[in-house]
């Protein structure tokens, strides 16, 4: 497994895992398939190239196989956090170590450039995610109750977060 940053070349296959995981797990994303779909090419091509968000990929050989981002936040009062965007590790994949890996990989890069604050939202009852961010040290700090409606279901999103720098007031 490789782990490396993902570039604007990268966007065909990230678009391709990208509809995969909004597919198959519709509740777990605040985006949908059906609005992700209709972006072209250059949208994820933009997306990729940001100066705010960076996107990590994990291969297998060639094939992408995992993926998460991070997103700065921009304003001045906040530039001391990011936030944690579309984790998704293929199915054939889990039980690999590779969630864990990306999580790490952005939480390296996190400290690297000198941010404080990770923060991330699961949707309640994922079990699985869950369980990886508290084992790479997030904690809740709240459920936003209703977040998302999928099929006319309602999920709650778990609010977590991970502090870099513990020792800093």
């Amino acid at each position: 497994m490789e782990i490396r940053r993902l570039g604007p070349d990268d966007a065909p296959a990230y678009r391709a895992l990208r509809m995969r995981a909004l597919w198959e797990f519709p509740e777990a994303f605040t985006s949908s398939f059906e609005e992700d779909q209709k972006q072209p090419i250059e949208a994820w091509e933009v997306r990729l190239s940001s100066e705010h968000m960076i996107f990590w990929g994990a291969l297998q050989g060639e094939q992408l196989c995992g993926m998460v981002g991070m997103e700065r936040e921009r304003r001045a009062k906040s530039r001391h956090k990011a936030t944690m965007i579309g984790m998704y590790v293929a199915q054939e994949f889990f039980g690999t170590g590779m969630g864990r890996a990306l999580v790490d990989v952005l939480l390296d890069h996190a400290r690297a450039i000198g941010l404080e604050v990770v923060v991330l939202t699961v949707t309640e009852g994922n079990t699985v995610a869950t369980n990886l961010y508290e084992r790479a040290g997030f904690r809740s700090f709240g459920i936003e109750p209703r977040a998302i409606k999928v099929e006319g279901r309602l999920f709650g999103k778990n609010h977590m977060y991970i502090e870099l720098n513990p020792s800093t007031p």
